[in-house]
């Protein structure tokens, strides 16, 4: 028995008949029974019974399909949950010999674990440092303890600890200890913490999922339609730089740049990012030439290079002076972060109807069109080559077979057989709006700059609105809507929930960041800061010590969070020690 199952004794006490068990997981969706196991008949009654051990899935609850085989007649269909690690019987007889009623009962032999006890003691690890962190900063505002402290270390550099790194930054010493220029007045920061700290927390979380969560099936990818911890980040990550694009190309155009050198900047940089990514998804360490008939061409950093050149080159070529500073006269005060933009909102609602109309009205090769399943064994294994749709199968059309990802999260619980790439051309239109969107919020920012309850109502309203656009896409329901949350399509409903979340998130941040400055937005400030060297570092180093190590028990829970957590939260620690020696890895 390894990981997330449990051994399951089937003991047939039926003298006549042999039984066939099937088996189908609660979480996959119109799904056909998958044969486990065919049971001997019993030799001789209760005492020698018909027995065979089969391991069974714990992550999700199972339906357990009992046949007899005289004429496949259906015995019984129990649902049961089984707990990881646990011993179970399952005992099929007849109550009587004359009503040859047939009962199906499950016994516990041996009780299950409890796989989350981890998580909790992990939990309280980071609370209690969080805690001693706490206790510090309140110790360092004793003044016998501060001059202590001061006499012992360098004053300019204690100063900058407490204030900055422990507590939250007060506007005379980060003026004082960052040479860098204002771009706002005094009593606004020229970066706003909040934008890096909700940096930092999408990629520290996506760094963990990356390095296997703990094996927990939550901190994986969702196999179709909805959404676990693992789907949150990316979108999150994307709409941040969306914010940053708007913030960071109003700096360097009301300083006087052109917007013809910093177009170059930006196809210069998309170009970088693409090429990382193929460097990156294509990992050939000691294994000889790398083939190019089996190079995937899609991933993460390639589809943040094209999202990346899209928004800003459309922000750039529409953006109008005074436009982002609330100077231009509007007929409607209220939308003066919206209507200023409409060339770019019509060009972002265009892309979305091609998005609608190609995944359903594009003709696929023996699939429904409209298709928005997984394929294999859903949708009662009608369409097993149909994985993603028209997404699927545009880019196994352009880019073939063999340049897209092998083994996608349906592979498993669909037992899917058809190569299919969650960062596919399709998906890339909505991880555009998903961006354009993170740059309305930075147009909301810039309208209106240090009106901070306006702010913060803006990114309320926003959040309810993407709130109800999904409720009526998704009728409120996994799997029945009419476009169901998928991360792997990236579908529209996915992208106006990620929105949801995101604009409470950034809502709170800033709140606590920015405004009230309760929370210096340690420790995701930190990675947050250098984020692009976080991602390829955590990537190209996964495989190496001190980030992974030779496992004393490779099927505990225990054993992988522990090495999950310790390597990210060695990217935390690496990314401040950057941050101190004042290394950044910009692009």
């Amino acid at each position: 028995v390894r990981m997330d199952q449990a051994l399951l004794l089937v003991r047939n006490e039926l003298p006549a008949q042999g039984l066939r068990l099937a088996a189908r997981s609660g979480a996959c969706h119109r799904c056909s029974y998958q044969l486990l196991a065919v049971v001997p008949p019993s030799d001789g009654g209760p005492s020698k019974p018909g027995a065979v051990a089969v391991a069974v899935d714990t992550q999700h609850p199972l339906s357990l399909l009992l046949n007899g085989s005289l004429a496949g007649s259906e015995l019984c269909k129990i649902q049961y949950h089984f707990g990881e690690f646990g011993n179970y019987s399952l005992v099929v007889k007849t109550l009587s010999t004359s009503t040859k009623i047939v009962s199906c009962d499950v016994v516990i032999n041996e009780g299950p674990i409890n796989s989350y006890l981890p998580i909790l003691f992990a939990f309280l690890v980071y609370m209690g440092i969080l805690a001693i962190l706490i206790v510090w900063r309140l110790v360092m505002k004793i003044d016998p303890v501060r001059n202590w402290v001061y006499k012992k270390l360098n004053p300019r550099e204690t100063d900058r600890l407490i204030n900055s790194e422990l507590g939250s930054p007060n506007t005379t010493d980060s003026i004082s200890s960052d040479p860098a220029p204002r771009l706002w007045s005094t009593t606004s920061r020229q970066r706003l913490r909040s934008l890096d700290t909700f940096r930092g927390l999408s990629l520290i979380i996506m760094v963990f999922v990356n390095y296997g969560g703990g094996k927990y099936w939550f901190f994986k990818h969702e196999s179709w339609n909805g959404l676990t911890v693992a789907d949150l980040v990316f979108p999150w990550f994307v709409f941040i730089m969306g914010t940053s694009i708007s913030l960071s190309l109003s700096s360097v155009l009301r300083w006087g740049s052109s917007k013809q050198k910093v177009l170059g900047k930006i196809l210069w940089r998309s170009f970088l990012l693409i090429l990382l990514g193929i460097i990156v998804v294509n990992p050939n360490y000691c294994l000889g030439p790398l083939s190019w008939e089996n190079l995937r061409i899609p991933g993460v950093l390639q589809r943040l290079g094209l999202t990346y050149l899209v928004v800003a080159a459309l922000e750039l070529l529409f953006t109008r002076t005074g436009a982002d500073s609330g100077t231009l006269e509007m007929s409607c005060p209220a939308l003066q972060d919206i209507l200023p933009y409409w060339p770019q909102w019509i060009f972002i609602l265009m892309l979305e109807v091609i998005w609608l109309c190609l995944t359903f009205l594009l003709p696929v090769p023996g699939c429904p069109r409209g298709y928005l399943g997984p394929g294999g064994i859903g949708d009662f294994g009608n369409y097993p080559n149909c994985t993603g749709g028209a997404a699927g199968y545009i880019d196994r059309l352009i880019l073939g077979e063999n340049h897209i990802y092998q083994h996608p999260s349906s592979s498993v619980l669909y037992q899917t057989t058809m190569p299919y790439d969650p960062e596919g051309i399709l998906g890339t239109i909505n991880t555009i709006l998903m961006a354009f969107l993170g740059l309305q919020a930075g147009k909301i920012i810039l309208s209106y700059k240090d009106q901070h309850k306006k702010i913060m109502s803006r990114f309320f309203i926003w959040s309810i609105v993407m709130g109800i656009i999904s409720a009526i896409l998704t009728k409120c329901s996994k799997e029945e809507g009419f476009i169901p949350i998928n991360k792997n399509l990236w579908s529209t409903s996915y992208v106006t929930t990620m929105s949801c979340f995101a604009f409470i998130l950034l809502l709170l941040i800033y709140y606590l960041v920015d405004v009230k400055r309760l929370w210096s937005g340690a420790p995701f400030f930190y990675p947050g800061m250098n984020s692009i060297l976080v991602y390829i570092g955590h990537e190209v180093f996964e495989n190496y010590f001190p980030f992974k190590w030779k496992m004393q028990d490779s099927q505990s829970h225990a054993e992988h969070l522990t090495q999950n957590l310790i390597a990210t939260t060695l990217w935390v620690i690496i990314s401040y020690l950057l941050y101190r020696k004042r290394i950044f890895w910009k692009i």
